[in-house]
């Protein structure tokens, strides 16, 4: 049964039908309990998991964002940029929905993303948004004189925080990938601004000729 309900699962969910996958899956919870859609959840393919949990709203609760085993976000949520979502704003969603449920260890959570391949990187899409706010201030800060109750916000600053005080290795390398952005971003800027200043010397230098200019042309021919 668990694999006829994975493959029709798949199928709403090519199929685009997000909402009626989602429904599926969340009704064995009341038939068959947790721990059988936990088994699902653990035979989906990470990119089907990764459609349904896209669509998480942070400020509701969902039952796969409940049950969902460290393991299984970070299968999914490293598939995430493949989505070329220049915001991450799902991204965002998808971390803050199920790293601050009520029940989690953020921790175990971090732990497993950073284990997989591109999992560094998807921490720090997450984070990319506040990139300046981390590398210029809150990398500044002393963790061990602020206390995580201050910066609780389930949101980036707690993120950031956990990861300074509880997981300084993988902090540093999601710095690195933070400042790789920052430059990127600021080398964009750059050749954006030059791009238009080009633009306008272009408009200076092949300005309209004049009527007048015409006409002194033609007499002096004739």
């Amino acid at each position: 049964m668990t694999h006829a309900l994975v493959v029709q699962a798949s199928t709403l969910i090519q199929s685009g039908d997000i909402v009626r996958a989602e429904e599926l899956l969340t009704a064995l919870v009341e038939t068959d309990g947790d721990h059988a859609l936990i088994e699902v959840l653990d035979e989906m393919a990470p990119k089907d998991l990764l459609a349904v949990i896209r669509e998480y709203d942070a400020s509701k609760q969902s039952i796969l964002s409940l049950l969902i085993t460290p393991e299984q976000f970070a299968r999914a949520v490293v598939l995430d940029r493949l989505y070329g979502d220049i915001r991450h704003e799902h991204l965002r969603g998808m971390f803050n929905a199920v790293l601050f449920r009520e029940d989690a260890d953020a921790g175990e959570f971090i732990n497993a993303i950073a284990e997989l391949e591109f999992g560094y990187e998807a921490i720090a899409d997450y984070l990319s948004d506040r990139a300046e706010e981390i590398v210029g201030v809150f990398n500044a800060i002393d963790t061990e004189e602020l206390s995580r109750a201050e910066i609780s916000d389930h949101d980036w600053k707690e993120v950031t925080w956990l990861l300074r005080h509880d997981h300084e290795d993988i902090y540093e390398n999601v710095l690195l990938l933070l400042k790789a952005k920052i430059a990127a971003r600021e080398m964009a800027e750059a050749a954006e601004l030059e791009l238009e200043e080009n633009e306008d010397d272009g408009m200076v230098q092949s300005k309209p000729v004049e009527k007048e200019d015409i006409d002194d042309d033609e007499d002096s021919a004739i």
